[in-house]
């Protein structure tokens, strides 16, 4: 018998029988994504992530030009510091003022009052029994009271029946309840301000040194500042450093140099150091701020 061949898209017919056609599997193509060029930049090369080399490079350059900031934003930090503390010292100075004009007296305690006679008529609030302070004011060695601001401030914010001071007890030094200082006040006595204990610190943590004229004499005697070694200057005349003038004393050979007011207020500044055996303008005297500077 002849074999007739049908060929077709589908079946094929061999030996008379129909026999469907075999087609190959369709092959599976697999897609490849060709990378992208790199880009290049403006000048034509090929631009490129950061090296190592090149991110310490800007790490580096970063903390030197923070390294060059440091100094120039914690000096103007001071500044700052040091405004903060003059207003508050003006403040002070113009508060025992107003309290003078209105009882014609100073907002002392009877024992400050009794001890200003061995003074000249002048008592000094120091640092005496303050917690933390770093430095320890006394008064002359004459003088058996020393004490820390707390009486002033008690009497000028009109602060009473305290266990802390009892120098106003019952309005008794400010009978009108007059509030001569608006301080800020604070919980802690390691922060800036009118603290728990009511001694007021200056912005560096400090209190703040108060000396009143008690005699009204108009001649104010600062325990620290009416000592020669502080106060006399290298001529040795009467005329002494930031305008006090020893008036008792041959050339201010002795220490009585004195402001002419009734009212002293200075911080010890910054580094919150007072050396009396030093010049006012020297050492760590230099950043103090008072309330007479001239």
């Amino acid at each position: 018998m002849k074999t007739i061949k049908i060929k077709c898209d589908e079946w094929r017919v061999t030996s008379g029988e129909l026999i469907p056609r075999v087609r190959p599997a369709p092959s599976r193509h697999v897609s490849r994504v060709t990378p992208a060029a790199p880009k290049r930049s403006a000048g034509g090369r090929h631009a490129s992530a950061f090296t190592i080399v090149e991110l310490l490079t800007v790490i580096a350059i970063i903390a030197i030009l923070a390294a060059m900031l440091l100094p120039a934003l914690s000096g103007a930090k001071i500044q700052a510091q040091k405004k903060q503390a003059m207003l508050q010292i003006q403040d002070i100075v113009t508060a025992i003022q107003n309290y003078d004009s209105a009882y014609s007296r100073m907002p002392v305690s009877s024992l400050a009052q009794n001890a200003a006679s061995a003074n000249g008529g002048s008592f000094t609030y120091g640092t005496n029994g303050v917690a933390n302070a770093k430095f320890n004011l006394l008064n002359p060695p004459a003088v058996t009271y020393n004490t820390n601001n707390s009486e002033v401030i008690a009497i000028l914010m009109d602060i009473t029946n305290t266990t802390v001071t009892a120098v106003n007890a019952n309005h008794q030094k400010n009978p009108q309840q007059t509030v001569f200082l608006n301080a800020k006040m604070v919980s802690d006595p390691n922060l800036p301000g009118v603290g728990p204990d009511l001694v007021y610190r200056d912005p560096w943590k400090n209190p703040y040194i108060i000396t009143m004229d008690v005699n009204d004499d108009n001649h104010c005697l600062d325990a620290f500042y009416q000592l020669q070694a502080v106060s006399r200057t290298p001529a040795g005349s009467t005329a002494g450093f930031n305008g006090l003038v020893n008036s008792t004393d041959a050339n201010g050979a002795g220490n009585n140099f004195a402001f002419h007011g009734n009212v002293m207020v200075w911080s010890a500044g910054p580094d919150g150091k007072a050396d009396p055996t030093v010049p006012a303008n020297t050492g760590v005297n230099n950043d103090n701020i008072l309330s007479w500077q001239n």
